[in-house]
């Protein structure tokens, strides 16, 4: 039992490595790389709002924010673009500690709408700061310079910044899995009880936080890398819906739903703007609602739950002095 267990958990892992490594071969690369950085930014988001607790509704602020410092850094430093990425998801991060500090002790609604007036701020410094951040216009022509290897290749480049999205995964995964996870789960099901028990939840909280934030900026600079621009569109309130929703879609609390959402709705937006169709909202938002009133795991979720578990139900091990 304990054998098939330690074989059945890299399972899950190896597979979504190899079809991360396939990606590009299977559909058009720049698509594959959209997947990518959306996949680590509902990620992100999930470690905040399916193992904390919190809804966070204004993470726009750190993907385009991480957008806009990654495309200054590799537009007038001219450094390799991961250290342009680094540098975004570090802004993004330090960003995130006022934020946090001043609405992570906040719960529910409040917090959602807290966090989202405070991504309209960022979106309205990036709209007028046009001296910087090129207002309206957005950056532009942000280079993929990486020690004078070519990479205008969206195939190669793909493979380039790949890695940069694996360390961001393992980053939540080991998150998660560590006794600082732990406690943000207990954080989530009853802080009362956390409080009680010494911890400081509202410090735990704001970690939480910086670090979703961290992540998320470092998705939204590698997109920016990827996509040669920086755009109002990264810092406005509609990408952080969007991101909500893929974690819905996939699985709120599984971690990996998260990147499945991301790569269904990416995909699904891709084909119905190549057939033609304009109202490809309409469709996501549809099966968002269908999503919620049917799969109330989402999808990732109501598939684990139904695939069968030895360790579920198991009877307790009986003592050898209880057999006697």
């Amino acid at each position: 039992m304990i054998l098939s267990r330690l074989s059945a958990r890299p399972v899950p892992l190896i597979a979504g490595l190899l079809i991360a490594l396939a990606l590009p071969w299977m559909i058009y690369p720049p698509v594959a790389l959209d997947i990518a950085c959306w996949a680590l930014f509902a990620t992100a988001v999930d470690l905040l709002l399916g193992h904390t607790g919190l809804l966070p509704f204004g993470h726009a602020a750190f993907w385009g924010g991480s957008a806009y410092v990654t495309g200054l850094i590799a537009l007038h430093a001219g450094l390799p673009f991961p250290l342009a990425v680094l540098g975004g998801a570090v802004a993004a991060a330090i960003l995130a500690v006022p934020i946090g500090y001043l609405s992570a002790r906040l719960r529910g609604i409040y917090f959602a709408m807290v966090t989202l007036a405070f991504a309209q701020v960022v979106y309205f410094v990036a709209n007028q700061w046009r001296g910087l951040t090129g207002g309206e216009n957005g950056l532009q022509g942000i280079p993929r310079d990486f020690f004078g290897i070519d990479l205008s290749d969206p195939f190669f480049f793909y493979y380039a910044g790949l890695p940069l999205v694996l360390a961001g995964l393992f980053a939540a995964w080991r998150v998660v899995r560590s006794p600082f996870g732990r406690v943000l789960t207990a954080v989530r099901d009853n802080p009362a009880r956390a409080q009680a028990l010494g911890y400081p939840v509202a410090r735990y909280k704001l970690l939480a936080f910086v670090l979703s934030a961290g992540l998320s900026g470092l998705a939204g600079g590698l997109f920016a890398i990827g996509h040669g621009f920086a755009s109002l569109d990264e810092v406005y309130w509609t990408t952080s819906g969007q991101v909500v929703m893929m974690v819905v879609l996939g699985g709120i609390g599984t971690l990996w739903g998260g990147a499945l959402g991301a790569a269904l709705i990416v995909e699904l937006g891709d084909y119905l703007a190549t057939a033609g169709f304009q109202e490809i909202g309409l469709v996501t938002g549809a099966i968002f609602v269908i999503t919620v009133l049917v799969f109330r795991r989402g999808v990732w979720g109501t598939v684990h739950h139904l695939l069968p578990d030895p360790t579920r139900h198991r009877a307790p091990r009986r003592s050898a002095s209880e057999g006697a």
